[in-house]
């Protein structure tokens, strides 16, 4: 280890009420999307724009997404701390918006308020994606307050609409902002990870999410002949798509599951009262798919196996698709940015994580597809989107550690 890196790791030990500090900040802010009920992401960016200039990190880009649902449209955000190489540029790349907090009856204390037991911290938020946006800010205030220059420049975003489709987030920043990287950039998202920092996502499946719409005409349960009974038509549907598994059946070892899969998942209410023989159902099917396949020949087979089924039951079956993405094609094992945080990783948490992929998607897809190498690695517990939602402290000061070594930072007076 060198000179500097143990300064910065006797630094970054010493700052975890930063970390709580900030997130007990970042989660009273309610960061939801208006496809999720709430306001957007612009308070908490308020706040991470004001924690960035004490920092004295400035100019800050920003590139708000128009959005007519949300009052100044959807704030993205980029800051740069000025390294050695100043045409190159390690960007860490966060996303701001959270997913709802669901029944509160099933947390044990208000998802929107931190709370902190020992190393651990709990709330809406804290894994996904705080965790990123505050050792972003880690490394960002390590660089600054000791005066270190990185070999590189340090690139931060903070990215909205993530969790909804990232139309107004890192997909606008590469459709209207595409100067802001350059073709030399490392990109680091982190968003995936393990508890024991022992993976780097490298790959992710196509996903996309089928509506399927059932109409057959309601009558009485009692004469259930003088109807086309919608949900009997539906369940039929469902065990159908069972048989996408045998006719997309590639595998790829990078990934676990290792193969394609297709969920019946959300199922919206039909009729209300038992005695009615439901006229119109409404399914969804989530879909996650090998790159090897096209989502438009999945979405083919899933029509074939609806028109069988109308055909069978008298019905009139839509699928529609709601959410689309095609995967991009997969970082390299071999690629520098995952070699150095191969090697990073190794020297602060005693492991050589492994590359693999996912079924999840994340803003790095969007990145890939552009030609750009990401890797997504982060140390996490693997509970986003759940009630009790936490992080621990130690996490997010070592994986600041990690992330300034792969800056390789000098002292200023060295110049």
């Amino acid at each position: 280890m060198s000179q500097t890196s143990s300064a910065i790791d006797a630094y970054l030990a010493e700052q975890g009420q930063a970390v709580i500090d900030w997130q007990r900040e970042l989660v009273s802010r309610v960061a939801l999307g208006p496809d999720n009920g709430g306001k957007g992401e612009a308070d908490k960016v308020a706040f991470i724009k004001d924690e960035l200039g004490k920092l004295g990190i400035e100019p800050l880009r920003e590139m708000a997404s128009p959005d007519s649902r949300v009052d100044g449209g959807r704030p993205n955000l980029a800051a740069l701390v000025p390294g050695r190489d100043s045409n190159r540029t390690l960007w860490i790349i966060a996303h701001t918006d959270v997913v709802p907090a669901g029944d509160p009856g099933l947390w044990s204390s208000d998802p929107y308020q931190l709370a902190v037991d020992g190393d651990t911290i709990t709330g809406r938020g804290v894994e996904d994606n705080n965790q990123a946006i505050v050792t972003a800010l880690l490394t960002a205030k390590a660089l600054t307050e000791q005066e270190l220059i990185p070999v590189m420049n340090l690139g931060l975003v903070f990215a909205a609409d993530e969790e909804t489709g990232n139309r107004h987030g890192l997909d606008f920043v590469m459709r209207e902002h595409a100067d802001l990287f350059g073709d030399n950039d490392l990109f680091l998202v982190p968003d995936f990870g393990h508890p024991e920092s022992k993976l780097i996502e490298v790959a992710e499946k196509s996903m996309m999410w089928l509506k399927v719409t059932v109409t057959g005409k309601q009558c009485h349960a009692s004469t259930p002949q003088a109807g086309r009974n919608s949900l009997v038509a539906c369940a039929d549907l469902i065990i159908k798509l069972r048989g996408l598994s045998q006719r997309f059946d590639r595998r790829d070892d990078l990934f676990d599951p290792p193969v394609s899969t297709f969920e019946p998942t959300k199922k919206e209410a039909n009729v209300e009262n038992v005695n009615t023989v439901p006229g119109r159902d409404v399914f969804y099917v989530d879909c996650r798919v090998l790159a090897e396949y096209s989502l438009s020949d999945v979405q083919e087979a899933v029509r074939e196996m609806a028109r069988d089924v109308a055909r069978s039951h008298g019905v009139e079956i839509a699928v529609d698709a709601v959410h689309e993405e095609q995967a991009a094609p997969a970082t390299s094992v071999d690629s520098e940015i995952v070699h150095m945080l191969r090697d990073a990783v190794r020297e602060v948490y005693g492991v050589t994580p492994s590359p693999v992929g996912i079924g999840g998607g994340t803003v790095a897809a969007f990145l890939r597809k552009k030609g750009f190498e990401a890797a997504v690695w982060s140390t996490i517990m693997h509970n986003a989107h759940q009630p009790n939602e936490h992080a621990l402290i130690s996490n997010h000061l070592r994986d600041a550690k990690v992330v300034a070594r792969l800056l390789a930072p000098s002292p200023r007076t060295s110049r």
